[in-house]
């Protein structure tokens, strides 16, 4: 009880490649999060490309500015297929974030699911009523904006 999925599909007009390079560096993580979570990036992994086992760490401020640590470990990578990235430290009491990519007419689709859950029990699960979803939701929606803004509408 209290385990949430959410699954956003994004077709881009880009090459798998461009896909990739792009969403596989955690430094263009800041430029899909809207201003308002307050992220911040802390760790510098010194390499250009994502391994299984890179740790990264970041703070978010989503309630009153208030910071908040977060770690993620990169726990998968089969490169130009997919990724996922898990919770050590952070708000949730549990985070797994896959992101899986697809060569499609015109472009690529990737695919976002997550996986998770909130500390606290009956009060998380009140929480993710009240705030939570509606926030990862508009996280979410803010990213398929900058996306478009970005790269551009892939014509169907």
């Amino acid at each position: 009880m209290g385990h949430y999925t959410l699954k956003r599909i994004s077709r881009i007009p880009i090459s798998l490649d461009e896909a990739w390079d792009f969403f596989s560096s955690p430094t263009n993580l800041k430029e899909i999060t809207p201003e308002a979570i307050g992220f911040n990036q802390l760790s510098n992994s010194f390499s250009d490309k994502m391994y299984p086992g890179q740790l990264i760490t970041y703070t978010i401020s989503p309630i009153l500015g208030i910071p908040i640590f977060w770690m993620t470990e990169i726990t998968h990578v089969k490169e130009k297929e997919y990724f996922i990235d898990e919770q050590r430290f952070g708000p949730y009491a549990l985070w797994q974030h896959s992101h899986f990519f697809k060569v499609i007419k015109g472009g690529i689709e990737m695919t976002d699911l997550v996986q998770y859950k909130l500390p606290l029990g009956f009060i998380g699960r009140i929480g993710h009523a009240l705030t939570v979803k509606k926030q990862l939701k508009d996280i979410f929606d803010f990213r398929e904006k900058r996306l478009i803004e970005k790269f551009g509408i892939l014509a169907t």
